[in-house]
Order: C-alpha cells, then sequence, then structure tokens
C-alpha cells in the first residue's frame, strides 16, 4: 500500500491527536495541519515538524484525504470543499449541523465516488468489538455517559457532543425503527443543555435508556445491554467487558477477554485502509445521518421543553 498524503484540518484537543496518530502511521504522510487560531497552529507544526496554514484551501492540491476536527458548524463548508476537489474525508462527529447538510455531503461523496468516514470512535472500541458479535436481540438497554466540564465542544449540547455516540452504537444493536422518543435536559454551564436524558422506544419493543452529562465530577462511559437470558456490561473508559447469562436459578458472570488497543489509532488507519482499498468505512454518510437524526430530535424536544438554568 503505497502512503497516503493527508493533513488535519483542525488541530485543537482532538485534531492535534489525529495529527500525531497521523505522523506516526506507517502507511501515511502527514503534509501539514490547518487551524485559523495562528498560536495553536504554530505550536503544533513545531511539535510534529510540519507545514502549517490558516487557510485549509492551501492544501487542496497536496493531500489524497484529509481529518476535519473544527467546530461542527463548520463541518459542512470544509467537508463540502474537500469533496468538490476530489479528496476523501474523515469528518468527526457531529457529522453536520443540520440533516440538509448531512444529505448534500452524501450525494457528493456518491457522485465524486470518495469515501465519507464519519468518528464515532466507540464503534472502534475493543471491548465494543469483543461483545458485538454476542448481542442478539436486546430487549432494554442502558447507556451512561458522563464528563467533567472541559470547556470545549460548547458550540453544541451535550446531545451532540456526547449523547450521539452511544445513540450511533444503540441505533446499530437495535436494528429496527424509532417509534418515540422522550426526552428532557438542563443548561448549567453552556447556553446549550449540559445535562439530557432520552428514552427511545423501538418499533421492535425495545427500550433505551440514555444519560450524558458533561458537567459531573466523575467520568464515566459504560453501556448495559439486556437480552433475553443474559445482560452484558460493557466500560469503553477502561475497555472492559462482562457477561451475566442466567443457567436455572443463578447467574453467573464472566468477564471477557479482550486485547485493549487505542481506538483512534484503530479508527484512523480503519480510514485510511478504506481509502487505500476504495472500500466502504464502517461508518459511512448513511450510517452517520441516522444517529444525526435522532440526536437533532432529542435535542428538539429539549429545547422546546424549555430546558431550566440551573
Amino acid at each position: 500500500m503505497h502512503k497516503i498524503n493527508v493533513a488535519v484540518i483542525g488541530v485543537g484537543h482532538l485534531g492535534e491527536i489525529h495529527a500525531r496518530i497521523y505522523s506516526e502511521l506507517p502507511h501515511t504522510n502527514l503534509v501539514g495541519v490547518c487551524d485559523i487560531n495562528k498560536d495553536r497552529l504554530d505550536k503544533v507544526c513545531a511539535l510534529l515538524n510540519v507545514e502549517g496554514s490558516t487557510d485549509y484551501r492551501d492544501f487542496f492540491s497536496k493531500v489524497e484525504a484529509v481529518s476535519i476536527a473544527t467546530p461542527t458548524k463548520s463541518h459542512f463548508e470544509v467537508a463540502r470543499d474537500f469533496l468538490k476537489q476530489g479528496i476523501h474525508i474523515l469528518v468527526e462527529k457531529p457529522f453536520t449541523s443540520e440533516l440538509k447538510q448531512a444529505d448534500a455531503l452524501i450525494r457528493l461523496c456518491k457522485q465524486k465516488n470518495l469515501i465519507l468516514q464519519v468518528g464515532h470512535i466507540e464503534r472502534f472500541n475493543s471491548a465494543f468489538a469483543a461483545t458485538r458479535n454476542i448481542i442478539q436481540e436486546p430487549k432494554f438497554i442502558e447507556c451512561h455517559r458522563l464528563s467533567p466540564f472541559t470547556g470545549r465542544s460548547i458550540d453544541v449540547g451535550v446531545t451532540m457532543d456526547l449523547m450521539i455516540h452511544d445513540i450511533d452504537i444503540v441505533l446499530g444493536l437495535v436494528n429496527s425503527p424509532v417509534k418515540r422518543i422522550d426526552a428532557v435536559g438542563a443548561k448549567i454551564l453552556t447556553h446549550f443543555e449540559d445535562i439530557a436524558n432520552a428514552r427511545i422506544t423501538f418499533e421492535n419493543g425495545c427500550v433505551c435508556n440514555l444519560t450524558a452529562s458533561r458537567v459531573s465530577d466523575e467520568s464515566m462511559r459504560k453501556i448495559r445491554i439486556f437480552m433475553k437470558n443474559a445482560y452484558i456490561s460493557l466500560d469503553y473508559r477502561n475497555e472492559e467487558a462482562n457477561i451475566y447469562r442466567k443457567v436455572d436459578s443463578s447467574i453467573t458472570k464472566e468477564k471477557l477477554p479482550i486485547e485493549k488497543e487505542q481506538p483512534l489509532q484503530k479508527e484512523l488507519s480503519s480510514f485510511i485502509e478504506c481509502v487505500a482499498a476504495k472500500k466502504e468505512p464502517l461508518v459511512n454518510g448513511p450510517v452517520a445521518r441516522q444517529a444525526l437524526a435522532v440526536a437533532l430530535n432529542i435535542q428538539k424536544k429539549i429545547w422546546h421543553s424549555s430546558i431550566p438554568s440551573s
């Protein structure tokens, strides 16, 4: 496989990690990075010894693929411009701010025959990968995603910032149309909801309860999946998973063997492999659009209920 020339657009906290990983992957050549914050740009350029620019258009003729880790409101414009230039893209979640923007990018990607991957990183979590084939016909799912306030991603609420990860996972596991969504939330430190809870009922009867907070004093990223005669408890953060099975009148516990790996490195490696082999990404545009649609629905229900201030 030849080396793929790549650039990273937006080198904040996450974008810098993208750039570092690309600089280390055997099949990528990190051509440069872009950020409108000159101080931040200079720091990352010096750290990785790469070219930098405050204008992403400077990379149109220099790369085959890019990671887009800019604020959500700019995802559509940046992604559209690179696709128009025939450049493959990985855009961080949330995919876009609006469904019509997502639809436009999906159409453009198809017209240009390009790779469009969206950064739903939990798909590449080793614990999730170890349990994926065990999970069959879930009846009830419970998700908790909590973090302290970091001051990052405050251009969107916690639904689009954090909960969307679990929405994507749940939609893939249940594989049934959504029947009903109920949601509540509260704004604490930003102008958007910082705490959110949603209950999703699916056509096949499965019910999912999701809680997300970015103002907690602890970090937690867990999901529990209840099936007919077993349930799985999965800890994304520590990459651990246990399966509890009903055996006669008792319950047995089994800790699943997991070979821990860096999820973002797996995600970026997969993106580069898709670019090189022209194969469909695990989380392509249509898949990411489904999660975005549900997240926007939840957000709308929270905002229309006049979320209280704390």
